[in-house]
């Protein structure tokens, strides 16, 4: 039976994406930063993810809490810059209200008095956060089940490896495609022989596989002989673990609107081994033959005459399983799960 692709038209209306951000994006479990960088209590991570702009910070007690960086009182920002450190309490950049590490509204600055304001009604809107292995996570949906479920199939594979916690370097990569045109060129090895010339002369690609297990899809990747062996599972909806010489690149695939694609790498290296100069370099040129042949997918779904092709089923069952996640998703429910309820004010 044949197998057709998704239709161009997914990869191309604006009507689309914005449906992705909640079917998709806002119900599941995204990679936000590393934990190491919420050392103390005051530090925050900040992302805008899918269009939602977020902040975790490490309150007083040194928990995680996270919330969509927007105060209650007219939407301005709580803080600014990727990371940092708030000291000891959130204070909005616009008029200056001021809310607890945990939330709650501590002051309305000078806002005087108004009948029917209660500020335990304007505490922050909460995501949900939990880490795993050292990297911070979120989820818009309050009913969203434990990550530790969703990362199952990636603790399987590790067991008791340890993922090595020194930054040697961050990249940053825009891509003028659409996030689905990144990811299912990430989810085949059938393009690795055409478009990746020295990937193709160290891993047999005859044999190159992707199973999927939960939400994961496993790359296997039987190494030729000589050739450094590597670990590649890839996270529903847009994050790539990459492990090779010793090196993980952490590789997030963030959406910037229907058309771009922003790939944020985070190298993580231990100092006393080999490899970090060969994975970044390997990585580099990866990333560039990958950018030039999704840009020139993405110009021809512009251009209007490709609509739907076939998958090989030899070859792209992880595009298979993607696309029917997609395709699930954008026909839902259009509402995903109840925020968490605002923080009371202290009082």
């Amino acid at each position: 039976m044949l197998i057709t692709t998704a239709p161009a038209a997914l990869y191309r209306d604006p009507a689309v994406f914005d449906r992705e951000r909640t079917a998709v994006f806002a119900r599941a479990w995204i990679f936000l930063g590393l934990e190491a960088d919420l050392a103390e209590a005051g530090d925050y991570l900040a992302e805008t993810l899918a269009g939602y702009p977020l902040v975790v910070v490490r309150d007083g007690a040194g928990t995680l809490r996270g919330f969509h960086n927007v105060c209650r009182h007219r939407a301005g920002p709580l803080v600014e810059g990727a990371k940092g450190s708030c000291g000891g309490e959130l204070v909005c950049r616009y008029h200056g209200w001021r809310y607890t590490l945990d939330g709650r509204l501590r002051s309305a600055t000078d806002f005087g008095p108004a009948d029917g304001f209660d500020p335990r009604a304007f505490g922050l809107h909460a995501v949900a956060v939990q880490a795993w292995r050292g990297l911070v996570f979120v989820n818009l949906d309050a009913d969203a089940a434990p990550l530790a479920e969703t990362l199952a199939p990636v603790d399987r594979l590790l067991g008791d490896r340890a993922f090595p916690t020194n930054v040697a370097l961050r990249r940053s990569h825009p891509i003028d495609c659409n996030w689905k045109v990144y990811v299912e060129n990430y989810l085949e090895g059938y393009h690795i022989d055409r478009i990746h010339p020295s990937l193709a002369a160290e891993v047999e690609t005859g044999r190159y596989a992707v199973r999927m297990e939960g939400q994961v899809a496993i790359h296997e990747v039987p190494a030729n002989a000589g050739a450094a062996e590597g670990l590649w599972a890839w996270i529903w909806p847009n994050l790539a673990l990459n492990l090779y010489r010793n090196v993980l690149i952490i590789e997030p695939m963030r959406p910037d609107g229907p058309g771009r694609t922003r790939l944020d790498y985070i190298y993580l290296h231990d100092p006393k081994t080999e490899g970090l100069e060969a994975a970044v370099a390997t990585s580099e040129r990866l990333t560039d033959e990958d950018r030039w042949i999704c840009q020139r997918v993405q110009e021809n779904l512009n251009a209007g005459v490709y609509d739907q092709g076939a998958l090989s089923a030899r070859h792209e069952n992880g595009l298979r399983w993607f696309q029917a996640r997609v395709m699930a998703a954008l026909a839902g429910p259009r509402n995903p799960g109840a925020a968490a309820a605002p923080a009371a004010a202290v009082g």
